[in-house]
């Protein structure tokens, strides 16, 4: 299933919904243009390596934000930029731009601290809007649980589009993220080298801590 559309109507326009997508869409475009060498080096300046986190929280806690912007590819982006433009316009609209912006960045680095919990030691580094993004869709179910989204299905080689309660979708998604999560865990306590990934426990860090940050920020069921 692939969410499309909320037909929640949003009082004010989002822009600081606007902003992050095209924030993400620019920085992409220059991960694009550099060299294989030059993206290395970007990536382990602004991303969350966990090593470098681990051994030098000091000076490398500005990446549990800077890591936020950073995408691994076109499917990374797309993927989060059309979840973010679908549940973050409503989430911004019920809190207001600053403490929505506030929200959305708190969520992502709380999901990158979890992602880091697990991996302490590992050189590859994380990336991505996927926790802040989780920690906008745990607000929106907060917010609008029996709303409807229209959703695209893959029934083998046929398409098609339904309407699922918001609750339903956030949920399966929630729960698909926690079983890979431990399936990620398992793996690699069976491994003696290290893998990459989807990380599962940012999705899943960030989806808790929005759950109980969207309540402190004032957004209550509509």
């Amino acid at each position: 299933m692939f969410p499309l559309y909320d037909e929640n109507p949003t009082r004010i326009t989002p822009y600081i919904t606007y902003g992050l997508i095209g924030m993400n869409i620019l920085v992409f475009l220059h991960e694009f243009s550099l060299s294989s060498t030059q993206l290395e080096q970007f990536l382990q300046q602004y991303a969350v390596v966990p090593q470098q986190l681990t051994t030098n929280f000091a000076g490398e806690w500005p990446t549990l934000f800077t890591s936020q912007f950073l995408h691994g590819g076109w499917w990374h982006l797309i993927s989060n930029m059309l979840f973010l433009w679908i549940f973050g316009n409503n989430v911004e609209d019920r809190l207001g731009h600053f403490k929505y912006l506030i929200f959305y960045l708190s969520c992502g680095a709380l999901a990158a601290l979890c992602q880091w919990f697990v991996s302490m030691n590992s050189e590859i580094p994380s990336l991505g809007a996927s926790g802040a993004i989780f920690g906008v869709l745990a607000a929106y179910i907060i917010a609008f649980p029996h709303s409807r989204i229209l959703t695209l299905v893959f029934l083998g080689i046929f398409v098609t589009t339904i309407r699922v309660p918001a609750l339903i979708l956030v949920g399966l998604f929630f729960i698909q993220n926690v079983i890979s999560g431990i399936a990620s865990l398992q793996a690699a306590a069976n491994m003696s080298v290290e893998t990459g990934g989807v990380a599962y426990w940012a999705h899943i860090g960030g989806f808790v801590f929005g759950l109980i940050l969207a309540p402190l920020f004032g957004l209550r069921r509509r």
